[in-house]
């Protein structure tokens, strides 16, 4: 027997632009410009604004399934472009601004960018780029630029320049979307390359329907259009955690913050636009606790706070809490789009108790549209006992099945990222509990193999970031004759901080960890290096020891 539904109805990106704009039109984008006033727009004035860009795109070309790129912050204008590219049947290709220009170069061509869409601000970066993207055929630029960025582009060979505000004026303000296969591409996003080159995950129009639907589960985050959510995490992170697409779902207005990142801008925005929620990976919130410790700022109304993209710190959950902002746990990568676990506690807790914070520092529980399993070093499947850890595979309808274009540029390449039977193989180790909470307790690159005992860098991380005197904190394997490997641990001190060595080891022992599992080796450095995305980037630590580059003391 066949269903008598309205199977055939694709859940498609325009349908969620259409619903935005009539039933939440109202809703307020605000993007941050630095000065007394914000720019500010709404969803029915963006979705129209998408149309210009969309008849603007075809009239340069731009045909379903063309690639078009943007190197934007956060804006009212990315917004627009996240619908228009794809609601004409082109796919949108979103450059990480942050990785050094070969990798933004191999990304542009491996997508096959057509147009590319960059702020004023970041002409400077894309204009050296020009010369190695032969299939490059316009740039949009939006917003003023300085004249040298101007020149290059202008010189450059092949490539016609158009301004943005010129290119919509006077075009009609609708379009007559095509309807679409919802399992065609909708948008394009690369992971950071921490190890070979990045790898592209071609987002489909069904996946981000679904992913949007799940964001806005009460058990997700949980938005109504009562809310105004800052959205820090980047627009090319994953699609900003899939914010800007479930936002239109339910008329949940956002506070873009443009180019303005550092803590003092954020702390004066929240101020000032008094947002109820908020996104951004842990180096985001802990520059923006220490702002507010130096320059105590009125943020009474921020009470929810997104955070993922690494594991969150006791200490700077604790830190929040007592500045009233709620900080909610959240687990994914760019191939889970990114929502994979998210760390709201059961009901049968007791709010503020200790089982309470236990469950909130995990990873959080898998939603429905995400199943998950861990498998052991012989290939077997582990039970959910919150004591075996293994690495964890997930798979569902918005997790990643394959990489665009295979692994390096390289079709032919087997993909080991994915199991047999179609799983992703995360590279995270951890262990669930029986009702469903995944605690991560490394990367599978990471964990310290130590006389054949496994060492979380993680926990040790955690810990000594709960110490006073520590602002960050990363640890790493090291080569050794005896154990094989051992871990280092580098450490930024606090501003005035004299704390030594011996008595940071002596935290951590305090602090439950196994004497067997304290370091040996310890090192000072201004700051953890991070990658694009915010995250430790541990493989520059190590490539800094085997150099001799760090000053390395043993206790």
């Amino acid at each position: 027997m066949l269903s008598t539904m309205q199977d055939d109805v694709p859940l498609t990106i325009s349908r969620i632009l259409r619903h935005g704009m009539t039933v939440h039109g109202d809703a307020r984008i605000t993007t941050w410009t630095g000065e007394a006033e914000p720019h500010r727009t709404t969803f029915r004035a963006t979705g129209e604004r998408a149309a210009q860009l969309a008849h603007a795109l075809a009239e340069l070309g731009v045909a379903e399934g063309d690639v078009t790129g943007t190197l934007m912050w956060n804006n009212a204008e990315h917004v627009e472009a996240y619908f228009a590219v794809p609601c004409m049947g082109a796919v949108l290709h979103t450059l990480n601004l942050r990785l050094p220009a070969d990798q933004l170069s191999y990304i542009a061509r491996h997508a096959g960018d057509k147009v590319i869409l960059v702020n004023g601000s970041l002409a400077g970066l894309l204009a050296p780029l020009l010369p190695h993207l032969p299939g490059l055929e316009h740039v949009v630029v939006s917003g003023p630029m300085a004249e040298e960025a101007r020149t290059a582009l202008a010189g450059a060979s092949g490539v016609r320049v158009h301004e943005y505000e010129e290119l919509l004026a006077g075009r009609p303000t609708a379009y007559d979307w095509p309807e679409l296969d919802e399992r065609r591409a909708a948008s394009l996003c690369y992971t950071s390359g921490t190890t070979g080159e990045p790898k592209g995950v071609a987002y489909s129009h069904r996946s981000v329907y679904l992913h949007s639907m799940q964001v806005n589960m009460a058990e997700s985050m949980g938005l109504t259009d009562a809310d105004l959510s800052l959205v820090i995490v980047p627009q090319f992170h994953c699609n900003s955690w899939g914010l800007p697409h479930a936002v239109f779902m339910t008329g949940v207005s956002m506070l873009m913050p443009d180019r303005f990142l550092q803590p003092g801008p954020i702390a004066e925005m929240i101020e000032r636009e008094r947002p109820t929620h908020a996104a951004a990976v842990p180096t985001i919130w802990q520059g923006l606790l220490a702002e507010l410790t130096a320059n105590p700022r009125d943020v009474s109304t921020l009470t929810q706070v997104t955070i993922g993209g690494s594991a969150c710190p006791s200490s700077l959950m604790k830190a929040f809490d007592d500045l009233g902002m709620r900080v909610c746990h959240a687990w994914g990568m760019t191939e889970t789009s990114p929502l994979g676990t998210i760390a709201r506690p059961p009901a049968t807790v007791v709010p503020g108790s200790d089982e309470e914070f236990a469950y909130r520092l995990t990873q959080g529980r898998f939603p429905a549209g995400v199943e998950g399993r861990l498998i052991g070093p012989d290939g077997t499947e582990l039970p959910w006992d919150g004591e075996s850890a293994g690495e964890l595979e997930v798979r569902g309808p918005w997790i990643a099945g394959a990489y665009f274009g295979g692994v390096d540029g390289d079709p032919s390449r087997p993909e080991d990222k994915f199991s047999p039977d179609g799983w992703l193989r995360t590279g995270d180790v951890g262990v669930i509990s029986p009702d469903g909470y995944l605690t991560l307790t490394d990367r599978a690159k990471d964990v310290i193999k130590s006389g054949g005992e496994w060492i979380s860098s993680v926990e040790l991380e955690n810990a000594l970031m709960a110490h006073p005197d520590v602002a960050e904190a990363a640890v790493v394997a090291v080569p050794d004759e005896k154990w094989g490997e051992r871990p280092l641990a580098t450490v930024v001190l606090r501003n005035g901080a004299a704390v030594d060595f011996a008595a940071l080891r002596d935290h951590l022992a305090g602090s439950g960890i196994a004497r067997w599992q304290l370091p040996e080796r310890w090192a000072l450095v201004a700051e953890v290096p991070k990658t694009s995305v915010g995250k430790l980037d541990k493989k520059v630590l190590r490539g800094q020891h085997a150099a001799g580059e760090l000053e390395v003391r043993r206790v």
